[in-house]
Order: C-alpha cells, then structure tokens, then sequence
C-alpha cells in the first residue's frame, strides 16, 4: 500500500536524480531503473495497448483497484524502459483525480526534456499522453455510473 502522495513520489524521483553527477550517469540509472520491470503479460502487447507516438515499441495497460490506477508498460528498448520504470513510480497506485491534477513537472526538473533526443522526448509525451487518458477514461466511467446510481434512484 502507497503512503507518498504523488508530490511526494514526483519529488523523491528528483532527489534521486540530483545525487547523479552528470548526464551519463543518469541516462545509466535510467537504464538500471528499466532491467527492474515488472515482467508484462504477453497477451498484452496488442495493438490495443500499444502507445502512439513512440519510436520504439511500447505497451501500456492500466487496471483500477480501489478507485486508484495501477500500471504497467513494457518497451523493446533499455532507454525507454527506464522512463516507463520512473513513470510507473510517478504515477501508479494514485487515483485518477490524482493523476490529472498532479502534472509532470518534475520530468523538467531532472533534465529530461532537454535530454533526451527529439524522438524520445516524443514518445515520453505519449507515455505521459497515455497515462492521462487512462485517468480520464476512468474519472468518465464513474462520474456516468455515479450518475446512472442517481437516476435508478
């Protein structure tokens, strides 16, 4: 069970990064971060879950428990792994409410933006893409089941 917030998990991820010298030592503790996924069902690397606008080859699911997110992403490379791992930190196990009002600023803060190379940079704005969508998908089904409870009423 999760008892960071998500400022909190956003802010550990930036600590984390400022012990780190310089650049090739990050861009090799993001590449650590990715050998540590959590293995992804192969059932799941359908069309269905595979993120636009990634250079390379990605799968994202998401499953509600208890009115919070729970994700999982593979990649095909070590780099982006490494952003899926710090994503997943940053974002799962939060509600989706959570998740949309959080924002990613800490990505700027750590030095990602400016980085990482145009088509990384791309495909870890369709990751961040995908993960609001979820969260959005997921705030539109119970707002309309909150609303069919009403009107059965």
């Amino acid at each position: 069970m999760r008892s960071l917030s998500i400022r909190d998990a956003h802010e550990e991820i930036v600590e984390e990064f400022e012990f780190l010298d310089d650049w090739m030592d990050r861009y090799q503790h993001i590449v650590d971060v990715g050998r540590k996924l959590p293995p992804y069902p192969r059932e799941l690397q359908t069309d269905e879950y595979k993120v636009r606008g990634c250079q390379a080859q990605v799968w994202f699911h998401a499953d509600e428990r208890g009115g919070k997110l729970f994700f999982m992403a593979v990649s095909d490379a070590a780099i982006v792994s490494g952003l899926i791992a710090l994503l997943l930190r940053a974002y799962s196990g939060f509600t989706p409410r959570e998740i949309l009002d959080a924002g990613h600023e800490f990505i700027d803060r750590i030095g990602l933006t400016e980085h990482l190379s145009p088509t990384r940079g791309n495909g870890l704005h369709a990751m961040l893409r995908t993960i609001r969508n979820y969260a959005t998908a997921t705030l539109q089904r119970s707002r309309a089941a909150q609303e069919q409870a009403r009107a059965a009423r």
